[in-house]
């Protein structure tokens, strides 16, 4: 079997006054990583995952988790390790 990368990015909203608790439970998770907070309790979040089943898992586990008000999916991206690996030559940068 082929190994895939599976790719999403999210939205996280938040209560203001339980944000830091919910950013930090989302750093600790495999795969996981918060990009930026707002004031008002917003999150930019990127996960990877191997497998169908363990995106999902991931983003169910935040949409539950408590204070979070919404985890809306901005980008999903699925493909093989080969071809995320693959290079891939431009007009500028021939290979």
């Amino acid at each position: 079997m082929t190994e895939e990368l599976h790719i999403a990015s999210l939205v996280v909203h938040t209560t203001p006054k339980r944000m830091p608790r919910v950013s930090r439970h989302i750093a600790s998770m495999p795969g996981a990583q918060v990009h930026a907070a707002s004031d008002s309790g917003k999150l930019v979040v990127t996960l990877e995952a191997s497998s169908t089943y363990a995106m999902t898992a991931q983003v169910t586990d935040i949409q539950h988790l408590d204070g979070v008000l919404s985890a809306a999916l901005v980008y999903q991206c699925a493909d093989t390790l080969d071809a995320m690996n693959e290079v891939i030559p431009d007009a500028h940068h021939p290979t």
